[in-house]
């Protein structure tokens, strides 16, 4: 078919080469033949689901004209968003996102529009098509970045979650952007805002800024967690729509970020501290099954991370009684990613022998390698980086251990992943500990040691 200007053109040469009549087509495709008429003959528009009905006549592709619609009825003439509003829609099923932003870009000259837009967005978002919604959201942002405003907040809040990914340098970026937005958003909808900011930093190990941010929540939530029982400002249900955790979990879980700042700085009593005051839950005045839920996880949390913190204290005494809480317990890939780093950093530590226990997980260990990635910022971010610390610890062993297969094996994968997530940390640390057992490596391994070395420098991971 020979592409002309129009879309009504190209139609035409259609009925043309199959010798139909607009009234046979208009019985084919179910428009009316008044509508075909009008748009033909009047240069009216018709509607995208109108088009949607002549392009699967025309035996073509969905979204088939969608280009060349934004260009007629949408670029050349007048923005309406009769029009416009479908066509997004569509066009965020079929991923046609390019068009998506041609269209965005061009309404956008007009502010009138940011409203109706950011609506567009927030229903993307919540039908699960974040990669739609990111250019209506950036637009938005665009046009009100002088405003003080929710919206405003709520957008970059949406661009920082659609944004966190596995690499970690733009995940810092990102977390810097959306921080001083926080504060600008809805009292209710800062507590899943810190919240999300609070794995990321986790992830990122910037400890500091964890524990500041860990500590805000649990101030804010403990203030709405009294408005809620003593003022009675809102009904239960509203806040049950709106956060995506019970209200006391904003402020158990405070405590158990600030106990994972100090066991990562080595202040194992403090952790513990922590451990013991969201283990202690007596104060929770809910006694619906989602609380209760949430307890039993906290309670099981704490009594995990109190074996943890003696474990790492250099109390090796608790190891048997860790590994049957662990064989005992129904863990979700995260907690077995970090149970099994706990006993690998403890065994790398103190020179403890964990073959058996290694042995003894061999499945576990097998399975969690194969991870798929997660829509949930926590499994998303602190996972892949608890299990990149995993295997590196896995490697260290075995390299002492002289076991150098498994361990240039498992260096090597953390190597290549730091490349991926853009772990600096994690690249040095592997590029040290393979120069420091290379005389054991072959010539195959070195090979391929060499390649993700001179990888990283082109990234500038490294530099020698």
């Amino acid at each position: 078919m020979k592409h002309t200007p129009t879309i009504s053109a190209e139609f035409e040469d259609y009925l043309k080469q199959n010798d139909m009549t607009l009234s046979q087509f208009a019985e084919y495709s179910g428009v009316h033949q008044r509508t075909l008429s009008h748009w033909i003959t009047q240069h009216r528009p018709v509607s995208v689901q109108q088009l949607d009905r002549i392009t699967a006549a025309m035996d073509l592709p969905e979204g088939y004209f969608y280009d060349l619609y934004i260009e007629n009825y949408i670029i050349d003439l007048s923005p309406n968003f009769r029009r416009i509003e479908p066509l997004l829609y569509r066009c965020a099923e079929l991923d046609k996102l390019d068009a998506i932003r041609r269209m965005v870009g061009h309404i956008m000259d007009n502010p009138l529009y940011a409203t109706r837009l950011f609506d567009v967005a927030e229903a993307l978002f919540e039908q699960g098509r974040h990669a739609a919604a990111l250019p209506l959201y950036e637009n938005v942002a665009e046009v009100e970045k002088y405003q003080h405003s929710e919206r405003l907040a709520t957008c970059q809040y949406r661009i920082f979650s659609i944004q966190v990914g596995d690499d970690q340098s733009r995940n810092l970026k990102a977390v810097t952007l959306f921080e001083p937005f926080v504060e600008r958003l809805d009292e209710i909808d800062q507590l899943d805002a810190l919240k999300d900011l609070a794995n990321v930093y986790r992830s990122l190990r910037l400890w500091d800024r964890l524990d500041v941010t860990a500590r805000k929540m649990r101030d804010k939530a403990e203030i709405q967690y009294t408005l809620e029982h003593q003022q009675k400002k809102r009904k239960p249900a509203e806040l049950e729509k709106r956060l995506s955790r019970p209200l006391f979990v904003y402020i158990t879980y405070a405590d158990l970020l600030c106990a994972s700042v100090y066991e990562a700085q080595g202040d194992y009593q403090q952790a513990l501290q922590y451990t013991y005051a969201y283990v202690n839950l007596d104060w929770v005045k809910e006694t619906d099954e989602d609380t209760l839920h949430w307890i039993k996880l906290f309670q099981n949390w704490a009594l995990c991370n109190t074996y943890v913190n003696k474990l790492l204290s250099g109390d090796i005494s608790v190891l048997p009684d860790y590994v049957e809480y662990i064989s005992v317990s129904s863990n979700t890939t995260k907690e077995m990613v970090t149970q099994l780093l706990n006993i690998m950093m403890a065994a790398n530590r103190f020179q403890v022998d964990v073959d058996e226990v290694l042995k003894q997980f061999e499945t576990e260990i097998d399975s969690i390698t194969q991870q798929q990635p997660s829509a949930d910022m926590y499994t998303h971010q602190v996972v892949p980086e608890q299990l990149t610390r995993f295997k590196y610890e896995l490697a260290k062993y075995y390299l002492n251990k002289g076991n150098y297969s498994y361990g240039f094996k498992n260096l090597l994968d953390v190597l290549s992943k730091s490349l991926v997530i853009n772990k600096e940390a994690f690249f040095i640390s592997c590029i040290r500990l393979f120069e420091q057992f290379k005389q054991f490596a072959d010539f195959r391994l070195c090979t391929k040691y060499e390649s993700l070395v001179r990888e990283g420098r082109k990234e500038r991971l490294f530099y020698y």
